[in-house]
């Protein structure tokens, strides 16, 4: 019989790179991360949603910067030294996400993820894989892969097809 330790220890294991928005800590698969970039000007795209900022040429791929202050609805957006730009690679595509602050990798065992709370229809958690506990410090783990790719995210290939 295995011991309380030795049962965490064999648990799955996930590697996380979290961000911060507003005063909130997120956590997303590091394996979708490409690389993290400052925040720089963007081509804008006419009749975009707002919270598609715009694209950039990376290295001859045309990348939709998604703004995730604005998609979350996290209220004043500003830009600084600190904002970055989180290249992803979700479903065979290169997107770019917005977010204040890039915090570090984390690894956290099955035991410190909970599933997320259900709040009804005034919320949509469809996206959201649990909250992580990390220390006294609780990650919103979001999957990234599904929110990238979902319905109101289709208006990202409307805008690469534009700027192309």
């Amino acid at each position: 019989m295995q011991s309380n330790q030795e049962q965490k220890n064999t648990g799955a294991s996930r590697e996380l790179l979290t961000f911060t928005l507003g005063r909130e800590e997120y956590g997303i698969d590091i394996l979708r991360v490409q690389e993290i970039r400052g925040f720089d000007a963007v081509t804008t795209i006419a009749n975009a949603p707002e919270f598609i900022k715009g694209v950039i040429n990376l290295r001859g791929i045309i990348v939709p910067i998604v703004d995730m202050r604005i998609k979350f609805k996290l209220g004043k957006v500003s830009y600084d030294e600190t904002t970055v730009v989180i290249i992803l690679n979700v479903a065979n595509r290169v997107v770019g996400m917005v977010v204040d602050g890039v915090s570090d990798v984390t690894t956290l065992q099955a035991d410190q993820i909970k599933p997320a709370p259900e709040f009804g229809s005034s919320l949509d958690t469809q996206y959201l894989q649990g909250l992580g506990t990390v220390d006294d410090r609780m990650l919103i783990l979001v999957d990234i892969e599904k929110l990238m790719t979902s319905r109101d995210m289709e208006l990202i290939e409307a805008a690469e097809e534009m700027a192309a």
